[in-house]
């Protein structure tokens, strides 16, 4: 009976694996002979898919970011419900998306900061993407007259900066202290509360 065969090997196999790999390893140990050696495969097949390490590890970090997209973007996009509402819902999912990321898996989370630190066109790309989704929201809730902004990317990178303590990594470690929910619900509701009309 002839040997079964092997799962093909795909991007997104590569990219599982990779993470894998990081979380057991760490950005400054993992290598792309560790990423091959765990699928069963010659780095040079590793290579075909990803030209270069640091193609790898940036594809690994967008892959990683675009999961926080799509939960956003549903918020966002989503039909009926005013743009205060909406804007308070978005945040409470960045600020959740983020807690989870960094409670359910520290290992994999810390490595992924260094690996922002890295990256920088992905993580821009990330940052212009969820400044677009809250600048959609507020411009649609300025055409209802629900919100206030005479400048609509103005006022979504306002907002994403104001309420920057909930999502961006460097502050992780205060995401758990008892008192955080409390606090991000008196900043998300002044924030809101200084946009309406």
């Amino acid at each position: 009976m002839p040997p079964a065969a092997a799962e093909p090997l795909t991007p997104e196999r590569i990219l599982e694996t990779t993470e894998e790999v990081l979380r057991r390893f760490g950005p400054t140990k993992a290598t792309v002979v560790d990423v091959a050696r765990a699928l069963g495969v010659s780095h040079g097949s590793v290579y075909r898919h990803f030209p270069s390490k640091a193609a790898l590890r940036e594809a690994v970090t967008d892959r990683w970011l675009a999961k926080s997209v799509v939960r956003l973007d549903e918020i966002a996009s989503a039909a009926g419900g005013s743009a205060p509402s909406k804007l308070e819902a978005w945040l409470e999912a960045l600020f959740e998306a983020k807690r989870h990321k960094a409670g359910d898996d520290p290992e994999l989370f810390a490595t992924y900061t260094v690996l922002l630190a890295e990256s920088s066109g992905v993580v821009d790309q990330h940052l212009n993407q969820l400044i677009d989704q809250l600048g959609r929201i507020i411009a649609e809730g300025v055409e209802a007259g629900s919100l206030s902004a005479p400048d609509v990317p103005a006022a979504a990178r306002a907002v994403f900066d104001a309420t920057g303590r909930f999502h961006d990594p460097q502050y992780a470690a205060e995401w758990l202290k008892p008192t955080i929910t409390t606090e991000f619900e008196a900043v998300t509701a002044l924030v809101i509360r200084g946009l309406r009309a």
